[in-house]
Order: C-alpha cells, then structure tokens, then sequence
C-alpha cells in the first residue's frame, strides 16, 4: 500500500466563519476538542503567524510532546501551524473557514512534513515508539480523529452562536 501524505475532513458548522475562526485560532481550545491532544501552551496568546506553542498529546498509554509554529493565518479563511518533535518536522495541520449558506464549511487539513532523507526516517520512528503509530497506520487515526475534531468544534461554535 502507498503511504498517504495528506488528509482532509470537513463539516459544516451552523454559526458565521469569524466566529468559527476565532475559537479555532485560540490554539489553547485545541485540547477540548481533539481526540489525541490534551493540552496547549501558547508562549504569548493570541496566535499571529510565527507563534509559538507546546503541546501535549496522549492516545492510550502514549504520551508525547509536541512544538508547533503558525505557519498560516488569515483571518475568517485559513489557520495553519507546523508540528515538531525534538526538531524534527512531523505535520503540518490546518483549517480552511468557508461562508456556506449561513454557516461555515470547515474543513480541517493534514499534512506529512516526514517526507525524504534520515531526518524523516528519524521521525517515523519516534512516531511509532513515543506515540504507538506507525506511518500506515497514521492516516486512518488522523481521518478517525480529524471527525471527532471537527464535530466537537461545530458543536461548540454552533452552541456560541447561538448564545
């Protein structure tokens, strides 16, 4: 099988794109809704581009750090930041907010930065021993996770717009 090296999922959330926006950008939420990622610590909240952050991942008995940096942020369109791990490029995640109707269409994006060299060896193989995934199995728990994500942001950010 071919490994995939990118993924996308999307929903359509009842509520208007600057608001889908403003919760997603606050990467501290990003705990609250994402089935792996349990905790993020922004060096200087709000997120610009070149922010900073930390973030800590569980799935099971695995535990890992992580180091982000926003690579992309347009406001009411698209939010993006970089993953590391000891200095190695693991992903790059994202968001895209698009007017649907009266609400948005977000779709959240994935992307493998493991892609050549040593380097990337190095970091398929701190994937499957610090986190319990190997690269084939990644892409099914990141479509699996990326669902459960999306569906706790568009109920948090409909359950907003409504208030």
């Amino acid at each position: 099988m071919d490994r995939q090296w990118s993924l996308e999922e999307s929903t359509v959330v009842d509520a208007p794109p600057e608001l889908v926006f403003r919760l997603v950008s606050d990467l501290r939420n990003m705990g609250r809704w994402s089935p792996e990622c349990r905790y993020v610590w922004v060096v200087r909240p709000p997120a610009r581009t070149g922010t900073r952050f930390v973030g800590l991942n569980r799935r099971g008995p695995f535990l890992w750090p992580t180091l982000g940096r926003v690579s992309t942020l347009r406001p009411d369109r698209e939010f993006a930041f970089d993953i590391s791990v000891f200095g190695l490029p693991i992903a790059r995640w994202g968001y895209r907010f698009e007017p649907e109707g009266t609400g948005t269409r977000l779709t959240e994006f994935w992307q493998d930065l493991r892609t050549e060299g040593f380097r990337a060896r190095a970091a398929d193989l701190l994937g499957t021993v610090f986190a319990g995934t190997n690269p084939a199995r990644r892409i099914a728990l990141n479509r699996s996770g990326m669902r459960t994500t999306l569906e706790r942001i568009a109920r948090t950010a409909t359950a907003s717009a409504g208030a």
